[in-house]
């Protein structure tokens, strides 16, 4: 039989089903939130917040699946990268540690799949690598090649200058070095990973600011590159660019301009087949088609045949053509660009773009409705392949309740018959593909219109 229990009794129950009940399950911080980078040139600038802090691609993805750190209250994080020696120490804060759910992060297998050997435990040690490693970028380009391309735009203080070297990465001291940017290129480069410093075809250019003072030259790092050397039959090479970077501080100041000439003019003067760059960034695109369509502009026979496409677009209404009007450049252009600049087709189709566009008339609404037709075209064979807008067998996906990645029909857009069921739904996926392709073209519109706004302005 029960016992009735009194209304203080019940409360003091209360209290202790509080004491016992489970605790909160941890959701963890997103390492985003709690961590800081910061890259310094001095051990002055160490622990002060106000300096130079990065800004890192995505720092969650060190971080496990969710990538969040868990099992910390109020956790924080300063990481401290020397600009002189590479080096980096990690200061962690917290106020407790407490497995809720998630266990407890290893912060520092975690930072080490980051920073590998060059973070250091040490605070003491890390200080000392500003006196001790002073010359380290000195001494390590001290045997590459100086690449002579044309005098540093910019001298400050009268007795600086930059130079673009050269090394193999496959001694040591290199391959040590490009160890020690590789957390630059984890955290600054989208989508890339360390390059294989064993493998002889890997070569890297350190942009380098050389001062000298009273006598006493000292050398800082503004920048890399990491190129792979092609085999091209039957006696060439090609070049690609993997890796390019200019560090935090001195971007926006013409450095990566100047390393991409510098590249360029590698690419003339050892007349290798041609140069690419692997999956450049936006910036880095735009950049480049900048600089090789202002190279373009130099060749004689690039006029005329800009002037024939543009011709076309002035007579024609391309919105009401019936058949494709042929805007791409003749095939012996194409080999001339190839051979002269080392610009690759793929590259000088996206500059060829910017050259019509440069040579139409603003006021001519006709003009650039056909224009803009013309790059509507071109998007729609990028995207779904030269067949595009026949009266071909096509191919649409479209739902099913079994199998989604069997899921799709063929069928003819024009006098086919209506096919039971499907017409709905390939209607359907023809409008949203539609929608997405002018997204595209307004996207390419606006590349087009802001790479051709600086070229006028570099050449005004």
């Amino acid at each position: 039989m029960g016992t009735k229990k009194s209304a203080a009794d019940l409360t003091s129950d209360l209290k202790k089903k509080r004491k016992v009940g489970f605790s909160s399950i941890d959701a963890g911080v997103e390492a985003n939130d709690c961590i800081k980078i910061f890259l310094v040139s001095s051990k002055e600038e160490v622990d002060v917040e106000e300096s130079c802090c990065i800004d890192p691609i995505d720092l969650n993805r060190f971080f496990g699946e969710d990538g969040k750190v868990s099992g910390y209250k109020d956790l924080k994080i300063n990481i401290w990268l020397s600009s002189i020696s590479f080096h980096a120490y990690a200061d962690i804060t917290f106020e407790s540690t407490a497995d809720g759910g998630k266990g407890i992060t290893d912060l520092k297998s975690a930072l080490q799949s980051i920073f590998g050997e060059s973070l250091l435990e040490s605070k003491e040690d890390f200080l000392q690598t500003f006196s001790k490693e002073t010359q380290y970028i000195r001494d390590v380009s001290s045997n590459g090649k100086v690449v002579q391309f044309k005098n540093p735009r910019d001298h400050q203080n009268g007795a600086s200058s930059v130079e673009v070297i050269h090394l193999p990465v496959t001694s040591i001291a290199v391959g040590e070095l490009y160890g020690r940017l590789v957390p630059l290129v984890l955290l600054l480069v989208d989508g890339s990973s360390p390059i294989d410093i064993s493998d002889p075809k890997w070569e890297i250019y350190l942009m380098v600011q050389k001062t000298d003072q009273k006598g006493d030259s000292s050398s800082k790092l503004l920048g890399f590159a990491t190129v792979y050397r092609f085999y091209q039959y039957p006696d060439s090479s090609r070049l690609r660019i993997s890796q390019m970077l200019i560090l935090p501080p001195y971007q926006g100041q013409g450095h990566g301009r100047h390393l991409l000439e510098v590249l360029n003019s590698v690419a003339i003067a050892e007349n290798v087949h041609d140069m690419a760059i692997e999956e450049p960034s936006d910036y880095l695109q735009q950049l480049r088609t900048c600089i090789d369509t202002l190279r373009l502009l130099t060749l004689d026979a690039i006029k005329p045949a800009v002037d024939s496409v543009v011709s076309h677009l002035i007579q024609e209404n391309l919105s009401k053509k019936t058949c494709k009007f042929e805007s791409d450049p003749p095939s012996a252009l194409v080999e001339e660009v190839r051979k002269t600049l080392k610009i690759n087709k793929k590259q000088f189709m996206q500059c060829w773009e910017v050259l019509i566009y440069l040579q139409l008339d603003p006021n001519n609404k006709k003009l650039l409705d056909n224009y803009r037709t013309l790059i509507s075209d071109r998007t729609k064979v990028d995207v779904l392949g030269k067949d595009s807008g026949t009266g071909g067998k096509q191919v649409i996906e479209v739902p099913n309740d079994y199998d989604h990645e069997m899921t799709f029909v063929m069928f003819r857009p024009r006098g086919s018959e209506k096919m039971d069921g499907i017409e709905v739904e390939v209607n359907k996926n023809l409008t949203n593909q539609e929608e997405q392709l002018n997204q595209l073209v307004d996207e390419r519109m606006n590349e087009i219109t802001e790479v051709a706004g600086k070229v006028t302005l570099h050449r005004g």
